[in-house]
């Protein structure tokens, strides 16, 4: 037995989203199918969801932010003043400030050994 998600449409007209068409679904259907409704709302498609046939939410795709520090970075590297492969940073070897003593790192090391 193969259940098929037949939303019905309705022209919303009351809310500040006159202009948009919404895909009603009950609340049993949507636990059902919640994948597929969830795809179909992050693909832009409004979805409402009604209890015994009355609008109680709306489901809508959520628009990715825009950080501030993501857009620094994406200028730096569209600048070309820093990159990234995708893999982890590789780090150079640590610097001894001074010549006489252990690092840090290595005081840890052995504390953890």
């Amino acid at each position: 037995m193969t259940s098929e998600i037949r939303p019905s449409v309705v022209a919303e007209s009351e809310t500040a989203m006159a202009d948009v068409v919404a895909s009603q679904v009950s609340v049993r259907d949507l636990k059902t199918h919640l994948s597929e409704w969830l795809a179909r709302a992050q693909a832009g498609e409004v979805v409402e969801v009604t209890s015994h046939r009355k609008p109680i939410a709306r489901i809508t795709a959520v628009k990715p932010a825009d950080s501030g520090i993501t857009s620094r970075l994406q200028k730096a590297i569209d600048a070309g003043l820093i990159s990234w492969s995708g893999q982890k940073p590789v780090f150079p070897p640590p610097i001894k400030l001074r010549g006489k003593g252990k690092l840090i790192s290595e005081i840890v090391i052995e504390d953890r050994g």
